[in-house]
């Protein structure tokens, strides 16, 4: 039986330092969920007590089924008891079953930056894993500057583990903090440090300053650690941290490891990674192994024809292993096998008919050459299919809407900004129109819609916008630009969904997403008139 590696996730911490990164709590939420979806073992949420987003965010946990939820902080402070220490009250009051603390494992950091005895470091360490543990929590050590902690002063770095081992650490997290470690090095301090410790309770946090976070990962793994700690794509603060889209694949496929996600999981690699970037606002790296547009795509003369022959010559690994597919980019003929797949992941019974099959791929292909974005737009996605299969009844029909800004001063003298949308629909074969006010022009046109449907389909009240991004598509056409919306919406009982519209003109875009909204939760959360 193959051995087993935890996968640990930070991308909601560590993956949060990152310049022009800022989390909301529904994105942390739908990456949770998402991680949790795909088997990874550990998700950390955040540092409960450091700021208001983590606070929200732990004071109402995702529902996870797989992985164990995680706060992360620091050992208790100098001077203080465990029991006292504001920072780890923090941590047990935040209800997360696991909590990872780091502290320091290299004298020079001891000395200078903390200036307290060595002995008074090592105490930290174990009376705040101890604490830990007597409340019932699994503990973690991540062992900061770890790597530089070893090359200037072994034994103190290992006492640091020792302190956190012998209190009842799960895990001693071996942290190459600053990134300037490179893979012999991690190889052979590794090999070190297991003859101490047992690879069973050691895990690897690598940082990607020399390129080599990854690189650093597997080696380490090689070597004996058994818990892997990385971010999706890599996000992290400088040059980033292990990317786990990477780390996992090369794990179980390259390296023949358990990691607890089935060979059969790894389809959803690159949704997941698009996911991030579509929450993100961020063009997807074109260029990323594994999941990017290019990992798989082959271009003219001597590799398309032995690609065609046989696509094991230029292609490491099949590409739908991952979620991705071979782009032939003078004559491209993948697609298919991608999109009946996407229809089986979400329930959509893929038609005998190749003629229909072959229309979808081929309109799912225009729709992204214009901008549309599926990887994170499911209902979107399945509504476009649904509709091409002539499975979607005909709900209601939007004839036009109106949208009307106002920027004037009210009576008492306050510059205000007003909204009203009066929309014009069919519904139930009978013509509507209706007008509403709202804190913005998409707030109003969802009102509008809403007050002409919601009569004949109480069902709509239940249903709410939980997240709205706008990209822009091509900023070289400056205010021209082409804008793709993203809307999140979610049911009372928690049921999240995600549309997505495209056009020149954000509130058309908007409204398009805005129909998508509706039309799903009719046709998925039932359609009873009144």
């Amino acid at each position: 039986m193959a051995d087993r590696v935890y996968l640990f996730d930070t991308t909601l911490r560590d993956g949060a330092q990152t310049l022009g990164v800022d989390f909301s709590v529904a994105d942390k939420r739908a990456i949770a969920i998402a991680l949790d979806k795909l088997g990874i073992d550990y998700v950390e949420g955040g540092w409960p007590g450091a700021n208001p987003t983590d606070d929200a965010f732990f004071g109402d946990a995702p529902p996870l089924k797989r992985a164990k939820f995680t706060a992360f902080g620091m050992t208790r402070r100098p001077g203080r008891s465990a029991a006292n220490d504001p920072g780890l009250a923090a941590l047990t009051n935040s209800g997360a079953p696991v909590v990872t603390l780091v502290g320091k494992s290299w004298d020079f950091h001891v000395d200078v930056a903390l200036n307290i005895p060595r002995e008074e470091n090592l105490a930290m360490i174990g009376d705040s894993i101890a604490h830990l543990v007597s409340l019932g929590r699994e503990a973690i050590y991540d062992a900061e500057h770890f790597f530089d902690g070893y090359k200037a002063n072994p034994d103190y770095a290992l006492a640091c583990l020792r302190a956190a081992h012998d209190n009842g650490a799960r895990w001693m997290v071996l942290c190459d903090t600053n990134g300037g470690t490179l893979p012999h090095e991690v190889a052979r301090i590794v090999g070190a440090v297991t003859q101490h410790f047992p690879g069973e309770k050691l895990g690897i946090h690598a940082h990607n300053d020399t390129e080599n976070a990854v690189a650093n990962s597997l080696a380490a793994v090689q070597a004996g650690v058994r818990q892997v700690q990385g971010t999706i794509n890599g996000l992290g603060e400088r040059c980033g941290n292990a990317n786990l889209i990477s780390v996992l694949p090369s794990l179980v496929l390259k390296m023949g490891f358990d990691t607890g996600v089935p060979v059969a999981e790894l389809r959803h690699l690159t949704g997941l990674s698009h996911l991030l970037d579509e929450r993100l606002n961020r063009a997807p790296n074109r260029h990323a192994p594994y999941v990017g547009a290019s990992a798989f795509a082959h271009k003219g003369g001597l590799h398309v024809s032995a690609v065609e022959k046989d696509p094991r010559t230029y292609e490491h690994i099949p590409p739908e292993t991952v979620g991705n597919q071979r782009r032939i980019l003078v004559s491209d003929q993948a697609g298919r096998s991608n999109v009946v797949s996407r229809c089986r992941d979400l329930g959509i019974e893929v038609p005998s008919d190749v003629a229909k099959l072959d229309r979808l791929v081929d309109l799912v292909k225009s729709r992204e050459f214009d901008g549309y974005s599926y990887d994170g737009a499911d209902a979107s996605f399945e509504l476009l299919a649904r509709r091409l299969f002539d499975d979607v009844p005909e709900f209601f029909t939007v004839t036009s809407f109106r949208v009307l800004d106002e920027r004037r001063w009210n009576a008492l003298g306050k510059l205000v900004t007003l909204s009203e949308a009066t929309i014009r629909v069919t519904v139930d074969g009978k013509p509507e129109m209706t007008v509403a006010d709202g804190n913005g022009p998409v707030n109003a046109l969802d009102a509008a819609l809403r007050k002409a449907l919601i009569p004949l389909y109480p069902s709509l009240e239940d249903i709410h916008l939980t997240d709205y991004k706008v990209r822009i598509l091509s900023p070289q056409d400056g205010t021209k630009a082409v804008t793709r919306v993203m809307i999140e919406s979610q049911r009372a009982n928690g049921e999240r969904w995600t549309t997505v519209g495209v056009s020149p003109n954000i509130i058309d875009a908007s409204f398009n997403a805005l129909h998508d909204v509706i039309s799903y939760a009719l046709l998925k959360f039932g359609a009873e008139k009144a």
